[in-house]
Parts: C-alpha cells; sequence; structure tokens
C-alpha cells in the first residue's frame, strides 16, 4: 500500500473514532425520550423539578426532582402547540419551575465551537504524520536500534592510534586476527571468545580501543551505547537488543561494541524501592542473545564499563564475556608514547621535553594527557606564541591538577602570610623526610579553592605504599598546621582539608591495611559496595564490636598526633629557614625545585642519593688504583 494512501486510511480511521467517541458522550448526556402521557404523569406524581420548553418548536425538556444512580437526569417529550390547557399552563399549575428559550439565530456559532476542538485533532495527527514521513518514519520506531554502523568512508582510527595500552591491544589484535583469518583457529580447533569486557578508568582509552577494533577489523562494526537501550517505554530495550543483533546476524562476522554497559548490565534482584523491571528485562533479553550464538556466526561482542563491580554475574560467565581486559592508566613509558601521540600536528618548541612531562604526570590517564598538551596549546595562543614551550606545558600541568590562577583575588596581607608559612611549613616537612615525594612546586597563588598549593612529584610510578612512606604522608600534611602554629601561636581552618586527608590516611593504616600495632593484622574496613547494590543490608554498617571501635579511634587519633609532633619537631629545628622560606616565598610568590635547593640546600633524599653516587665513585676509584699497582 502506498504511504500517503496508508497514511490516508489511519486518518479515516482516527476520524471515525473520534466521531464515536463525541457521539457516545452526547447519548449519555442525552435526555431520555417520554410521551406526553407519562409527562403528565410525573407532574402529577411530583418527580419534576423543573421544565423548559424550546421556543424554537414542540419540545420539552423536564428534570427529575430525585433522579436514581444511573439513571438519566433528564427527559424529553413533543406536544402540540394547540394543546389544551398547554404544557405551559400544566406546570405553573403544579409549582414547577418553567422555562421558555426564545429561538436566537445568531447563537449558531455556538454548536460551530463543539466540532473545534475535533478538527484541531485531526490537523494535530495530521502534522504528526507528515513528520514521520518527513523523518523516515523514526517517530514511531520506538523498538529499533539505535546503533550506528562504521563504515569505511570515515577516518580511521588504528592500534597505531593507541598507545600506553599494549595488553589491551595485544587481545584486541587477536581478535581481529581471527575475523580476518577464522580458519586458522578452526584447524587447531580454537574457539573465539564471545565477547570481551574492557574494564578501566575513565578517560583510560575504552572507547578509542573500540574505534581502533572498528578501523582494523575490516568487517561491520556496530556501536551502540548502554544508554541507547533502555526507554520510557515498557519492552522497548528488550526489543532494541532484539534488532540488534538480528542486523549484527545479518552481516557476520562483525563486531558489536557496546560503550557504558554498566547503564543496562547492572546486578538483577538488588533495587530498592520498587518500580518497573524495564532495564532487567533489557538485560534478559542481552543475556539470550549473547548466549544464543552459534560457532558459525562469528557476532563478537565488546563492551566498556569502570564499574564492573555493578554488572550482573551472568553477564559475566563464560560464554558471554570471556574474557575480562584490564584497560589501566599508563605508566611512564606509556605516557611518553601517549604525549608523543598527541604531539603530533603541535609546533612544540625544542625546550619541550616530553620525558619531563612524563615523569611530571603519575596516574594521569590518556584524556588527561591529551587534555595537557591542549591546555599548553591553548595557553601558547593565549600570548600570541606560534610554538608551544616548556613553560606552557607546566603552566596546563598546574591547571588541570588544582586549576587556574585566580589573578583577580584580592588577598589580605595578613593572610598571604599565613598562608606562606602554611605551605613553606609542608615543603620543609617533606624535604627532612626521606620516604616522603619530592616537592615541585609552592606557590601561595590561589588556585581553584585553594589559597596556596605544594606540588609534589613522585620519583617513580608506585603501586604500593610502605607504612613508613604512608607515615611520611601524614606528616608532610600535618606540616602546614605545625608551621601556623609554632609562628603564630595559632591555628586557622587553612588545615582542614589535610586534616582530612591525614586522617583518612590513618585510618585506612589501621582498618584495612593492617599497619597498627595495637589491633593487628586485621581488616575492619568491612566490604566496600554501595547500598544501592543491597548487598550489605544484612551484614550491617559495621561487622565489629564497639569496643573495637572505640580502639580504632585511639589509634587513628594517637597515629595523627605523634605525626604532627613529628612535623613541630622538624620546624622547631629548622626555624630560621623557615623564615627565610616564607620570606622569600611571599616575595617570589612562586618557587621551583631549583629555588628550594638554593634556599632550603639538598633535601635528605637527594643528600643520600649523591653519597650513594660518592660511595660507588670512591669504590670504583678505589679498584681501579688496586688495579694499577697491582699491575
Amino acid at each position: 500500500m502506498p504511504r500517503m494512501l496508508r497514511h490516508l486510511v489511519i486518518l479515516t480511521l482516527i476520524s471515525m473514532g473520534i466521531a464515536a467517541i463525541v457521539y457516545s458522550v452526547n447519548q449519555r448526556s442525552a435526555p431520555k425520550p417520554v410521551k406526553y402521557s407519562e409527562f403528565l404523569q410525573l407532574l402529577d406524581q411530583d418527580k419534576v423539578s423543573e421544565v423548559t420548553i424550546l421556543g424554537t418548536g414542540n419540545t420539552l425538556i423536564g428534570k427529575y426532582k430525585n433522579p436514581e444512580e444511573g439513571q438519566p437526569k433528564t427527559f424529553e417529550t413533543h406536544f402540540r402547540k394547540e394543546m389544551r390547557p398547554s404544557p405551559e399552563q400544566e406546570a405553573r399549575d403544579r409549582g414547577v419551575a418553567l422555562t421558555i428559550i426564545e429561538p436566537d439565530l445568531n447563537k449558531w456559532w455556538v454548536q460551530v465551537l463543539q466540532w473545534i476542538p475535533i478538527f484541531a485533532i485531526l490537523v494535530f495527527a495530521l502534522l504528526l504524520f507528515r513528520h514521520a514521513q518527513s523523518s523516515g518514519g523514526q517517530a514511531f520506531s520506538f523498538g529499533r536500534s539505535r546503533h550506528k554502523l562504521v563504515s569505511d568512508t570515515r577516518a580511521k582510527v588504528t592500534f597505531d592510534d593507541v598507545e600506553g595500552v599494549d595488553e589491551a591491544k595485544e587481545e584486541l589484535t587477536e581478535i581481529v586476527d581471527y575475523l580476518k583469518y577464522p580458519k586458522k583457529y578452526q584447524k587447531v580447533g580454537a574457539r573465539i571468545p564471545k565477547g570481551v569486557l574492557l574494564v578501566g578508568s575513565p578517560g583510560t582509552g575504552k572507547t578509542l580501543l573500540g574505534r581502533a577494533v572498528a578501523g582494523e577489523a575490516g568487517v561491520p562494526f556496530y556501536y551502540i551505547s548502554g544508554s541507547d537501550f533502555v526507554e520510557m517505554f515498557v519492552g522497548v530495550g528488550a526489543s532494541r537488543v532484539r534488532d540488534l543483533f538480528e542486523q549484527a546476524k545479518k552481516t557476520s562476522p562483525c563486531i558489536v561494541f557496546v560503550d557504558e554497559i554498566d547503564a543496562v548490565g547492572r546486578q538483577r534482584g538488588t533495587g530498592l524501592g520498587g518500580g518497573h523491571d524495564e532495564r532487567e528485562q533489557t538485560l534478559n533479553q542481552l543475556l539470550v542473545e549473547m548466549d544464543g550464538f552459534d560457532a558459525n556466526q562469528n557476532v563478537i561482542v565488546i563492551a566498556a564499563t569502570n564499574r564492573p563491580d555493578v554488572l550482573d554475574p551472568a553477564l559475566l560467565r563464560p560464554g558471554r564475556f570471556d574474557r575480562r581486559v584490564v584497560v589501566d592508566k599508563p605508566d611512564i613509558a606509556g605516557r611518553i608514547a601517549i604525549l608523543n601521540v598527541h604531539a603530533k600536528g603541535k609546533p612544540l618548541d625544542s625546550s619541550v621535553d616530553l620525558k619531563k612531562l612524563a615523569r611530571r604526570t603519575p596516574g594521569f590517564s590518556g584524556a588527561d594527557l591529551e587534555n595537557l598538551l591542549n591546555e599548553a596549546a591553548l595557553q601558547a595562543a593565549r600570548h600570541g606564541r606560534e610554538t608551544i614551550q616548556m613553560g606552557d606545558c607546566e603552566e596546563a600541568i598546574d591547571r588541570v591538577m588544582m586549576g587556574p590562577e585566580r589573578k583577580s583575588r584580592v588577598i589580605p596581607e595578613r593572610e598571604r602570610e599565613v598562608t606562606a608559612y602554611h605551605e613553606a611549613g609542608h615543603a620543609m616537612v617533606a624535604r627532612a623526610i626521606p620516604e616522603a615525594d619530592p616537592v615541585r612546586k609552592v606557590t601561595i597563588l590561589p588556585r581553584g579553592m585553594t589559597m596556596g598549593v605544594t606540588a609534589f612529584v613522585p620519583e617513580e610510578d608506585r603501586y604500593s605504599h610502605s607504612k613508613q612512606e604512608m607515615l611520611a604522608n601524614i606528616c608532610v600534611f600535618m606540616g602546614g598546621r605545625a608551621a601556623e602554629e609554632l609562628v603564630f601561636e595559632q591555628i586557622t581552618t587553612g588545615a582542614s582539608n589535610d586534616i582530612e586527608r591525614a586522617t583518612q590516611i590513618a585510618r585506612d593504616m589501621v582498618c584495612r591495611y593492617g599497619m597498627s600495632e595495637v589491633l593487628g593484622p586485621v581488616n575492619f574496613a568491612g566490604r566496600q559496595s554501595q547500598i544501592f547494590l543491597g548487598r550489605d543490608l544484612k551484614e550491617g554498617s559495621n561487622a565489629f564490636s564497639e569496643e573495637f571501635a572505640r580502639q580504632i579511634d585511639e589509634e587513628v587519633r594517637s597515629i595523627v598526633q605523634a605525626q604532627y609532633k613529628r612535623a613541630r619537631e622538624i620546624l622547631s629545628g629548622q626555624r630560621e629557614q623557615l623564615e627565610i622560606f616564607a620570606t622569600e616565598l611571599i616575595s617570589a610568590e612562586v618557587l621551583e625545585d631549583d629555588d628550594l635547593d638554593r634556599i632550603l640546600g639538598l633535601s635528605v633524599r637527594a643528600k643520600q642519593q649523591r653519597d650513594a653516587e660518592d660511595s660507588v665513585s670512591t669504590a670504583a676509584r678505589t679498584h681501579d688504583e688496586m688495579e694499577a699497582s697491582a699491575s
């Protein structure tokens, strides 16, 4: 049937339906027809409360005095005008209220107004169908999948554009290789994984890996977000899942990439407070479609999430997502490679050292590094330079980590002095403890929400921390408050965040890592799952007694106070240097690591490294002299 004819038929059916509804409503409110003799009997029985005579003819409408439940409230009858006594006289004789409506031809528009809503509905329906026709019928395609089929004409992203995730690339390269050369694996009886789950922190390149697979595979690649399945209409999500996999099966071998699958794959049966189960229906259909593949269909599902802990166990079992590939934050070698990728096309000055930038950005993800170089380019353009200099990159690091400088904020001189001593306390305590991270920069210029910043840079990537390192961090955090109390003999609110972070480290040492000599190697932190998952409702928030809770609080307090005392002792022994350091910081506002070496001398760690190098060189020189004398 042609589209226009189909639309005409639908509009006709809608019009007939509206007319039937109007007719039904009119019938329900229409008066009950009675004979004139019955009307007279109702008058004699005192069952009529009001009579209306239409002056346009011989029609009389009466109103029942006490109508029964569900019965019409009015009745209608007809009479001859020559009847005597007339209906008017009959009603007056019995004391019934009488109303005579004279004909008024000027009220014809009242009848027209009754049909305006019907015409308005018809016009709206016509416009709706015209819009559906112009948009390819998408207005009524709720159950159709909203996937994107990646074509060969768009710019390709390959594995050469992805750096810092070599293990994940290797796993996905095997998937691509199987799709290109399936017989190589079938000869040895190998079965390729039906699903690969990419797990990692935000910004580590999970979606970029999916785009790279699309560029490398050479097979149809379907991309869809997990939120595209879920809709307000019940059953739509499951219908979209069916439609997606039907399209994928027709074009196999192919790859289906589901981004942010936790939007639809959350664990079932843990909802609190009820609600419809549309999301669970969608997940059930996804489970059926993934498990229903046979070995010859060659449809591989790749999904990405940063919340693997909330996914349903049925989704993670072998046969659905066989492999879990961790896309972690890059190490220093990975950061160098990522910076080299994003530096392409940017005019870098010869002073830019990407290796130095990589060392100064531990914990940065690929997205953070890309944003860093972009901020550096914006900084260079803001100052009218044609090349990106090292200073732009260092300013970009500070901007990304701490926020932009708030140069317009006017700080009272007293507060600037307190902030200078506070930041000097952090820096001097850090330089006095070998286990603390090296200080890279100290500034009293407001950035973000802070009045001043002491920036630290680890010398290498670390994945675990010793007890001494954690105690050193607590001591460094308490150095600012100790300096304020030592110099001004009073404290301010500026150390609130330092105290919060120091207390959290101490509590983790006691409750999670078993580093307390009093409580021993026992975990008091409990399970760290979220309450909305419904997993910890029976266990309660605390899995230990009140006595242990008291001991935990005392141990945490003891650790923090001991490190505060340690920081105060360090600063008391270097009071003169503290004064010099704070004075220089107030004057310059920003001090780099070279300035710290000039003002304070070498740090304890630097001295240890220099002494170790000197001992090695001395031993080597002694060895050479012994060999020379022997010869």
